[in-house]
């Protein structure tokens, strides 16, 4: 079969899309990748083929966001309206429908319209069985369609949108008729129309949702058909420098806080001096990815430390002993592979919730990052190397993890589904 993925040109969402885009071409199946035209390079250098369509948008070219204010305000927890996903004081319709007429109108329209009228030419065009888009490329559901495809979300964390959906259906049944207002199946709506459709609530969840979590790790929306994958990482073309290839001689630690931090924000929400210092005197081997705009700020640098710009987080995540890091799913499901104890200093969107998550189970602590000071995450992490439970947890879930499909196993699934939701012929 022929299948579509469509992404918004964001190269840490895409590199959650990778896996399954190689376990279907391995299977035989034609894939292709369409993103706007500076985002071509990123898709081809991960071996996919690349389909340019639309124009590019300034505000979301990979690599190129610059931290601004609105930028900094939207780092903390969860965007508006989508805040109400662990906030139940915004669960409201008052709150919900005024928000989520800003966001699509703001968010969602203005991150979309650059590639729908490509890529519905494209899909219309190449006849994809299968189109896959994450949460935030709806041009992905209303190219499918406006060709007959299946379609389905791959999730690239908590599953946020769904959550928040299911919350605003549910209040909007309870409002008068004339009242119940609905700002993203009528922007959605728009478009299926132009297109020759309706809108189906499917346009917002996908036929059905490919989740990445095991579930100790995630929420779910009632309304919304999950199928669970296992969690591959992909980090991008790297290679395995020589220290990394040998036992280490003492515990390893890994601290990495994430690209996001300096590639979109304007840096790190911890005092890495503070945090390098408080742990310069324990008898770990501290392996730190710091970017290099933010080890220029540094005045010292521990001899217990290896500070480098990147390391293949899934090769590093081997031989550690525990992990800080900032809870970002990616970095979090990579060492959730192994039975590594993770110390989470959480901030940005679903990080709090995930971190807060892994605390239950019971594989590690977390800090919200201004909570975090030397002393008490020198603490944190010395219980995390000490006390056997987090250890034992986090191979509980490391056993959770590698029990789900793995993505080549998830694909005769993915056919079935397939065949069972397309109306092309």
């Amino acid at each position: 079969m022929r299948v579509l993925f469509a992404v918004n040109p964001h190269k840490s969402i895409f590199q959650y899309l990778v896996p399954m885009a190689w376990a279907l071409r391995t299977a035989g199946h034609e894939v292709r990748v369409a993103s706007q035209p500076s985002f071509a390079d990123t898709i081809t250098r991960a071996g996919l083929t690349a389909v340019s369509v639309g124009r590019d948008h300034v505000r979301l070219l990979a690599g190129r966001t610059v931290a601004d204010e609105s930028a900094a305000r939207g780092r903390a927890g969860i965007e508006a309206p989508y805040d109400a996903f662990d906030d139940p004081a915004k669960a409201n319709w008052e709150y919900l429908s005024t928000g989520m007429a800003e966001t699509v109108r703001a968010r969602h329209h203005l991150s979309n319209f650059p590639i729908v009228k490509d890529l519905v030419e494209f899909a219309r065009q190449w006849k994809p069985d299968l189109v896959v888009w994450d949460p935030l490329t709806y041009a992905g559901p209303i190219a499918a369609k406006a060709c007959g495809a299946a379609h389905t979300r791959l999730l690239f964390g908590i599953d946020v949108f769904g959550g928040v959906r299911d919350v605003y259906l549910r209040l909007k049944e309870q409002q008068p008729e004339g009242e119940r207002v609905d700002p993203l199946a009528d922007w959605l709506g728009g478009y299926a129309r132009k297109y020759g459709g309706e809108f189906t609530e499917d346009m917002a969840s996908g036929h059905f949702t490919v989740d990445q979590f095991p579930r100790s790790l995630q929420a779910v929306a009632p309304g919304v058909s999950y199928e669970r994958m296992q969690y591959v990482g992909y980090g991008g073309p790297a290679v395995v420098p020589g220290w990394l290839w040998k036992e280490p001689e003492r515990p390893r630690v890994a601290l990495t806080m994430g690209l996001s931090a300096t590639d979109v924000f304007s840096g790190y929400t911890i005092d890495t001096q503070e945090v390098l210092d408080s742990l310069a005197d324990l008898d770990i081997e501290l392996v730190a990815t710091i970017a290099d705009s933010e080890k220029a700020k540094l005045r010292r640098i521990p001899d217990n430390a290896r500070l480098v710009p990147f390391v293949p987080m899934h090769v590093l995540a081997e031989r550690c002993s525990a992990v800080i890091h900032h809870a970002g799913a990616a970095t979090l499901a990579t060492f959730a592979r192994h039975p590594v104890p993770h110390l989470s200093l959480h901030y940005h969107f679903d990080q709090p919730f995930l971190a807060k998550k892994l605390t239950a189970h019971g594989a590690g602590l977390d800090l919200h990052t201004s909570e975090v000071t030397g002393p008490l995450l020198r603490d944190r992490l010395q219980r995390l190397l000490t006390e056997p439970s987090f250890a034992a947890r986090a191979a509980d879930l490391r056993d959770e993890m590698l029990a789900l499909p793995t993505p080549n196993q998830l694909v005769p699934r993915l056919e079935e589904l397939t065949d069972l939701h397309r109306t092309a012929g």
